[in-house]
């Protein structure tokens, strides 16, 4: 009986480590910083304007049982290329936060709730890069910076990214994880089933020229 019960208690364990998986893992920790003024584009650059039905704004949060996948459904932004140099240029994303869903219809409604994201206080969240730089870390083209305000907190983060220029449209790819509590967002869930700190951002944007008016 003892040998039992030492095999369910070890099988436990290991199930629940197992589940304990960081979202995270592997993939790039954007740096964090105080926000710093923005350097506009130059005026010649011409704008690019997100696609919404090609476009996805995604993340993965995780608890000790499981991971939740979701995404922001209502998202808008920009891009301002310059000589069709991405260290030349500027993004900026607005997004809604009442857009959030996940993959639990009642994660959703927690996840909009002053516990989390308080959409009704906090109903929008920005991004406006500050420098893109030639380079980045596990094989992204380029390194982007900027000021992303989330939850009421601005704070300027800096993570790595894919970036194209073709046939008149510009393409970003971006994995990267950040510290939620870094936004003030410090929910931390059940005693049992605690909330892990990061969060993995899942980036596909893609931006058309914007045509002449």
């Amino acid at each position: 009986m003892m040998r039992t019960g030492l095999l369910l208690t070890g099988l436990a364990l290991s199930i629940a480590v197992g589940c304990n998986t960081d979202p995270g893992k592997g993939k790039p920790r954007a740096q964090v910083a105080a926000p710093v003024a923005a350097t506009a584009a130059p005026a010649s650059a011409v704008t690019y304007t997100f696609n919404e039905t090609n476009s996805k704004v995604e993340y993965v949060g995780a608890k000790v049982t499981r991971k939740h996948h979701g995404s922001f459904g209502t998202f808008r932004g920009t891009v301002r290329l310059a000589d069709a140099d991405p260290t030349k240029s500027s993004v900026k994303v607005e997004i809604d936060t009442a857009s959030i869903v996940s993959d639990d219809a009642k994660l959703t409604g927690h996840l909009k709730s002053p516990d989390f994201f308080d959409v009704q206080k906090f109903p929008k969240a920005t991004f406006a890069s500050t420098l893109i730089r030639a380079g980045g870390a596990n094989g992204a083209t380029h390194t982007v910076t900027g000021n992303l305000e989330l939850h009421g907190i601005q704070k300027s983060i800096t993570f790595p990214a894919t970036l194209r220029i073709q046939d008149g449209s510009v393409a970003a790819d971006a994995e990267f994880a950040i510290n939620r509590k870094d936004f003030g967002i410090v929910y931390p869930g059940m005693p049992d089933d605690l909330i892990k700190e990061d969060v993995l951002i899942k980036l596909q944007l893609r931006a058309d020229k914007t045509p002449k008016t």
